[in-house]
């Protein structure tokens, strides 16, 4: 079974344009992920983006990248044409890995992807313990209910994605990671988006609502996303310390 990671990655992100180039030790964020995804041992990787500067910086720092439409709609959408356009036969899995998470955990994604191999699932995700009940509220963290209590080796079915949450048992912090099947994958692109998804601002809930069912695996911690200056300047001391 072979699993292909794709990292959708563009310029024109609303709240910090610019952020796949933006440094940390030297080296930007879409490389950074890049380099996390190599590291996890799973299957080639290859960002897919339609900004060429993109392409310039991946491929100047060793790794793999291929030029997208401007016209997609989401990042699913773009790793979607990619897979297409590098017309690799013999993928079964592809893991959409947000380009905005270089502190993302090389073994959570190494589980996510073993569990894909061992459970007949359509779509897997992560998601993580939520430390402070705060972040219930807070709309910018998305959450995810599941079927089950997460635990290291189980791999329930989610239930629901939401921005805002009363509930307190079986609720987790969603990490925008995905595998899907293959086959998932093409089905869900055809799909129109849901009322629920445009509502919502959550891609994931067009799966739910088309009855394809994801898979959630327990990630170690939630790594923190770039989605604004003030994450990019928290993150970039975070691991320039550690370096």
């Amino acid at each position: 079974m072979k699993t292909l990671v794709i990292i959708p990655s563009r310029m024109s992100a609303t709240r910090l344009p610019g952020k796949p180039l933006l440094k940390i030790n030297g080296l930007s964020i879409i490389s950074h992920v890049s380099k996390k995804a190599e590291e996890a041992n799973i299957g080639d990787v290859i960002v897919a983006t339609e900004d060429q500067e993109i392409i310039d910086d991946v491929k100047g720092n060793g790794f793999n990248a291929i030029l997208t439409s401007n016209k997609h709609k989401t990042g699913t959408d773009r790793i979607y044409e990619a897979l297409k356009k590098l017309n690799i036969r013999d993928v079964d899995f592809v893991m959409n890995l947000q380009g905005d998470e270089p502190a993302i955990d090389i073994q959570d994604l190494v589980r996510l992807n073993d569990k894909m191999l061992q459970n007949p699932s359509k779509i897997g995700t992560l998601a993580a313990i939520i430390k402070d009940n705060k972040n219930l509220k807070n709309e910018n963290i998305v959450k995810v209910i599941t079927e089950n209590t997460l635990r290291d080796n189980n791999f329930p079915k989610s239930i629901s994605f939401l921005r805002n949450s009363e509930r307190i048992n079986n609720i987790y912090h969603h990490i925008g990671v995905y595998c899907y099947s293959k086959d998932s994958l093409e089905k869900f692109v055809q799909l129109s988006q849901s009322k629920n998804e445009i509502e919502n601002r959550l891609e994931q809930l067009r799966a739910l609502d088309n009855n394809i069912d994801i898979n959630v695996s327990l990630a170690k911690s939630s790594p923190i996303g770039v989605d604004t200056e003030e994450d990019y300047i928290a993150l970039k001391k975070i691991m320039e310390y550690k370096n």
